[in-house]
């Protein structure tokens, strides 16, 4: 960085140094602030900590901040905790997992699990705490998200300390005081616009919203609220005690305290007719984007009925819906497909097959506004949904779906003259088509009179249908290890284009 005349970098005003380094990352920028004492000074300049993402646990070769990492996030978040204004928490598991159990006793459980988790747990812990107390005063907080390990959650062992927090462990009184620094830093903001916080080990309780302050009530837009008790049990996991339902982590009295709410991120379970109600109040701004997860356990007691969603619609006549089936069956999502439900985005992933009834009503009540369609299937077996192999109701859907511009498949069975079929009726609106080579079958029939090699056919096909190159692929990896990780970052995704 020499200049000529040997006059070096550290002759540069402060601010041009400063506009430099607002182009690094954070972790760049400490790795930065080593180099010189000016370097040092200038780096932290307060407006370049704005904005902070951050990954906790795990390790660094992980991508998250493993033990070692503790000081020095400690340091940044005293440098910078009061007056950071978008802050994103995510918790990144340890490296490795998930991944297979090599050592199981005779009852199916993994001997390992006190060592592999004990450090991990206390590391995350430590780390939350460390983030939360340097927010707690913090007025200028404008967005806040936080995102846990959906894998740790669902652990046993660690689910079974969220009911009952009032064990006399050191884990437990470190989730007690996580819950309230939660609560000091809602009281504290007084401009809080985004509120995001899914799997975060109990953080949030039925009651906590109550702390946020009238002024961060009134500026709220943005509120993601997901707990760990509507995934399902891991394979060979005893679920977790159901004799009573779970408290909403958001009732419908408290949405009188948020006027000005634009996207709500919800479990289904919780989303309830009087919820609906609430959101369809002639007094609030219109709800433009509702994300809502379908885990594998019952929808409401009362869920919003055809009537609601019409009333809905008719307050928030920009609204569109994003729904994830997780781990459920096909009568489970016909139920709460309503035809006013303004559905853009459906994403089923399951062990269970979708039915080919489903995509027939999927088809039929949602062609003017769907937009995303995924259908994965994690199983060894590829089911058809056609009855034949000329009549696959997923080419009804592109066909009745005229504003579809997303089609992801995996674990199902698709015929190649089907999916050149879709192709050649979306065109180049279909964005993206994702299917993975294993899932396309080719008709006997068909290859026997090809010239070419089929899958060279399919491909040649399939492109001109889109209008541009295509090749069998899907990047499955985050899809089945973690689909409720895709399923928080296509929500804040949705959300976000409001």
């Amino acid at each position: 960085m020499a200049l000529c005349g040997g006059i070096g970098a550290l002759s540069l005003p402060s601010e041009l140094i400063v506009h430099i380094f607002s182009f690094l990352s954070d972790r760049d920028k400490l790795r930065a602030s080593a180099v010189c004492s000016r370097w040092r000074e200038c780096l932290f300049y307060p407006a370049l900590w704005t904005d902070l993402k951050l990954r906790l646990g795990g390790s660094v070769n992980g991508g998250g901040t493993g033990p070692g990492e503790t000081p020095k996030l400690e340091f940044l978040m005293r440098k910078f905790g009061s007056f950071v204004r978008e802050l994103e928490l995510e918790f990144s598991p340890v490296e490795g997992y998930p991944g297979p159990v090599l050592d199981v006793d005779p009852d199916g459980h993994d001997t390992q699990f006190p060592d592999r988790w004990k450090d991990a747990m206390g590391c995350y812990l430590d780390q939350v705490l460390c983030v939360l107390r340097s927010l707690r005063n913090n007025r200028n907080l404008q967005k806040l998200s936080l995102y846990g390990a959906t894998c740790i959650l669902q652990e046993e062992g660690i689910l079974g300390s969220l009911y009952s927090l009032d064990q006399d462990n050191q884990g437990s009184k470190k989730i007690k005081e996580i819950q309230q620094l939660f609560e000091q830093v809602l009281a504290s903001s007084r401009q809080l616009k985004w509120l995001g916080c899914a799997f975060m080990l109990g953080m949030v309780k039925s009651r906590s919203l109550l702390s946020l302050s009238n002024l961060s009530a009134a500026s709220l837009e943005h509120l993601s609220l997901l707990d760990g008790h509507a995934l399902p049990p891991l394979e060979g996991q005893t679920p977790p005690p159901s004799d009573d339902r779970t408290p909403p982590l958001l009732c419908p009295p408290e949405l009188e305290r948020l006027p000005n709410l634009r996207s709500l991120v919800l479990d289904f379970r919780h989303f309830s007719s009087a919820m609906c109600q609430a959101l369809s109040d002639g007094g609030r701004a219109p709800l433009l984007r509702l994300s809502l997860l379908l885990g594998g356990t019952a929808p409401p007691e009362a869920p919003p009925t055809e009537e609601d969603w019409q009333a809905l619609v008719r307050q928030s006549v920009g609204l569109r819906v994003y729904l994830m089936a997780l781990d459920g069956r096909s009568e489970d999502l016909l139920r709460v497909l309503k035809p006013s439900l303004p559905l853009e985005q459906l994403h089923f992933d399951s062990y269970a097959a979708c039915s080919a009834g489903a995509l027939e009503l999927v088809s039929q009540q949602y062609h003017k506004t769907l937009t995303h369609f995924s259908l994965v299937r994690d199983n060894a077996r590829f089911p058809d949904l056609s009855d034949n192999r000329n009549e696959d109701p997923l080419v009804l859907l592109a066909w009745r779906c005229t504003r579809l511009s997303l089609l992801l498949l995996h674990g199902y069975t698709v015929w190649a003259h089907n999916l050149i079929a879709i192709a050649r009726l979306r065109g180049s609106s279909l964005k993206v088509l994702a299917v993975p080579e294993e899932s396309i079958h080719f008709d006997p029939d068909q290859v026997q009179v090809l010239e070419e090699e089929p899958l060279h056919h399919l491909i040649k096909e399939v492109s001109l249908g889109l209008g541009r190159a295509w090749s069998p692929a899907l990047d499955s990896a985050l899809l089945l290890n973690d689909p409720t990780q895709h399923f928080y970052r296509e929500a804040q995704s949705f959300s976000v284009a409001v």
